[in-house]
């Protein structure tokens, strides 16, 4: 579990790959506890449009981390020609597939298909991305449902590092489906005061010293500044931008230690729990459809 500092002036620097580890070994005892009283694995499958190497990567990632917790993982990959009615039918047949708990479309998907109509096919109790527009509605009406993963791993980075959350001022910067919508929904139903900030937002070096909780994802290279963090705020840094070919987070890292109480470092830090929250989804897809 990440530490948390000692004094305003000590930053505590997040370990999420650590985080993810003990999390994921509590997926895979569960999995593991199941699967020996004769119950099928969960089962993720992944769709692929295209040869995107990035995409390629992640995949990779998704299916090692699958076998370490004993998911069955299957993997669609289509060409980059693919009609999006072709896309479609693949997806329809994942719905309808008893063996299939959790569907993910790989993103981004080639031009000439509409990412949110294939979001909006995937059944909502396996969208374990969480980007269908059902689920999207479950988490802005207070509902339950799969929501997106890096919110979710946000959310229990802060749970775990100890971060009051009741009455705090959040800042978050960005306001993407992805995370910046998400994440200012999950910090209110905590009943934190949410200030959500973006490319046209007047001021925002001042909003952002009013934080508590900073969450910075917009891919701006070094955006968040040391002197726009109140002192002992959680800085949780999402965007990753490469220069010079070495990845670079949205807030500057070395700037904030001594400012900050604790911050995700951009290698290692919110990553791994994104996947570490799809695992969850699934699993949570899993025992839903098992008890039906």
């Amino acid at each position: 579990m990440p530490a948390t500092p000692t004094s305003p002036r000590e930053t505590a620097v997040v370990n999420g790959l650590e985080l993810a580890q003990t999390l994921r070994g509590q997926i895979a005892a569960e999995v593991s506890a199941a699967t020996a009283q004769g119950r099928r694995p969960p089962c993720l499958c992944v769709v692929l449009v295209g040869d995107d190497p990035a995409s390629a990567s992640y995949i990779k990632g998704k299916r090692r981390a699958c076998k370490r917790v004993g998911f069955e993982s299957i993997e669609h990959k289509l060409s980059e020609d693919c009609t999006q009615a072709q896309l479609l039918e693949l997806v329809a047949k994942l719905n309808d597939d008893e063996g299939v708990d959790g569907i993910l479309v790989q993103l981004p998907l080639p031009a000439g298909i509409d990412a949110a109509r294939v979001a909006a096919a995937i059944a909502p109790d396996k969208d374990v991305d969480g980007v269908g527009p059902l689920n999207a509605g479950r988490l802005l009406t207070g509902g339950e449902g799969l929501f997106p993963c890096t919110p979710l791993g946000i959310m229990e980075i802060l749970d775990q590092s100890g971060v009051p959350l009741e009455g705090a001022q959040a800042v978050v910067i960005g306001r993407s489906m992805i995370v910046g919508k998400p994440i200012a929904l999950l910090l209110q139903r905590r009943n934190a005061t949410v200030t959500m900030c973006h490319s046209r937002t007047r001021n925002l070096p001042a909003l952002c010293r009013q934080a508590d909780v900073l969450v910075a994802g917009v891919g701006v290279p070094k955006l968040v500044q040391g002197d726009w963090i109140k002192p002992g705020a959680a800085v949780i840094d999402v965007g990753v931008t490469h220069l010079d070919g070495e990845p670079v987070g949205d807030v500057d890292f070395d700037a904030a230690q001594g400012i900050a109480g604790l911050i995700t470092p951009h290698r290692r830090g919110v990553g791994p729990m994104t996947i570490t929250m799809l695992l969850r989804n699934t699993l949570r897809a899993w025992q839903e459809r098992n008890r039906s």
